[in-house]
């Protein structure tokens, strides 16, 4: 009777840590929360839209970043390069008191299925930026407003259309020249801004890499103009946010900075 008494309270026992309760993250717009995992990550997905993790896709890092804007909680599901996954449940907060999660192999809640594949390791990237180069056309072959517009000495600089799609946010530009040089572009950054430039020290610049630049132009040549598509990894912009769009040109004096809002 003893042993089977035992027996039981062991299953019992396996059942409930099986069954226990993840762990709680919380996060808002205003700020980046950091999770490090032991192995890097090779997978990250959330349950709703108001929750972005972000990491990086093309090259193997430990850690990725989640913000949210307010919503109905969600769950973040992670799998690591050595096939552990990590779960827990999302929460937006308004005030954070904590911005860094140090993750350790005992978190795990189990280990995915071995997968024999065949594909070659350079296939991934390959189809991703077949899809995006696809969907960049479809955006160029669509019709685009304007979102906003900047000009200055004879160049037009316009933000027309902001998608979101996957893992991605997409930005369609064109650049008019009716200046009478032609204009050859030295950069064009994207950033997101926080705080007023006249004060320094509340001021933040962030600039962030595009995955992949669809039909960017190298010159503009004059009474020309020239529609591109930025992709960028998905983000969201806190309430005292904005996104700027630098343009420079190449042994040249004119540059331009526009900013948006994003409503």
């Amino acid at each position: 009777m003893k042993i089977y008494i035992i027996f039981i309270l062991a299953i019992c026992s396996n059942y409930v840590n099986a069954q226990q309760s993840l762990d709680t993250i919380y996060a808002n717009e205003k700020k980046n929360v950091a999770l490090f995992f032991p192995e890097p990550i090779r997978q990250g997905i959330t349950g709703t839209s108001n929750f972005v993790f972000t990491y990086n896709r093309e090259k193997e890092q430990y850690f990725g970043l989640l913000q949210a804007t307010p919503g109905t909680e969600s769950n973040l599901l992670t799998v690591t390069k050595n096939g552990q996954v990590y779960s827990y449940i999302l929460k937006y907060k308004e005030q954070l008191s904590k911005l860094n999660y140090f993750i350790s192999l005992k978190e795990s809640i189990g280990s995915e299925r071995p997968l024999i594949l065949k594909q070659k390791p350079i296939a991934q990237p390959l189809d991703r930026i077949h899809y995006f180069k696809k969907f960049s056309n479809h955006l160029l072959k669509s019709n685009s407003g304007s979102i906003t517009t900047k000009r200055r000495k004879g160049i037009k600089l316009q933000l027309q259309e902001m998608v979101y799609n996957g893992s991605e946010v997409y930005l369609v530009l064109e650049i008019n020249n009716k200046s009478e040089i032609d204009f050859e572009i030295d950069y064009l950054n994207v950033y997101r801004v926080n705080g007023n430039k006249k004060r320094k020290a509340s001021y933040q610049k962030l600039f962030m890499q595009a995955d992949y630049k669809h039909e960017m132009p190298n010159t503009i040549k004059v009474g020309l103009s020239h529609r591109f598509v930025y992709v960028l990894p998905k983000f969201v912009l806190g309430d005292n946010e904005k996104l700027m769009i630098e343009l420079q040109e190449l042994k040249g004096s004119r540059k331009m900075a526009m900013e948006t809002v994003l409503q």
